[in-house]
C-alpha cells in the first residue's frame, strides 16, 4: 500500500491548548493500522524559495498508508487544523530512481 505523507500547516500565531491536543490524538486514534509514523511537530523553520508563509507556517507530519490519493484525503479531512485556520498539504512518497534497494 503506498505511503502519503500529511505536512500540517499551522495558522500564524498557533498554540497548543489541551482541547487542541486532545483533538489531534482523537484523530491519530482513529487512523488505527493506516498511521505509519506519528512524525513530528517542527518547533522552529524556515524557508526557501517559494513557500507562501502569509498565512501559515510548517507545523509538522505524518506518515499513512492509503490506497491512493483519495484515500489519504480522506483520512487527512479530519485534521484538526482544518477547523482553526490551518491546512494539510498530502502526497504520495515514492522511490528515488537510481538509489540502490528502491528500483
Amino acid at each position: 500500500m503506498p505511503t502519503f505523507v500529511l505536512t500540517y500547516r499551522n495558522p500564524i500565531g498557533y498554540a497548543p491548548s489541551p482541547e487542541s491536543t486532545a483533538a489531534w490524538m482523537a484523530w491519530f486514534d482513529s487512523m488505527r493500522e493506516q498511521l505509519v509514523d506519528r512524525g513530528k511537530p517542527a518547533i522552529d523553520r524556515s524557508c526557501l524559495g517559494n513557500c507562501a508563509t502569509d498565512s501559515t507556517q510548517l507545523g509538522g507530519y505524518t506518515l499513512v498508508s492509503a490506497d491512493d490519493l483519495d484515500g489519504a484525503l480522506a483520512i487527512a479531512k479530519g485534521c484538526p487544523h482544518l477547523d482553526r485556520g490551518g491546512g494539510v498539504e498530502i502526497g504520495q512518497l515514492g522511490e528515488v530512481p537510481g538509489l540502490r534497494g528502491s528500483d
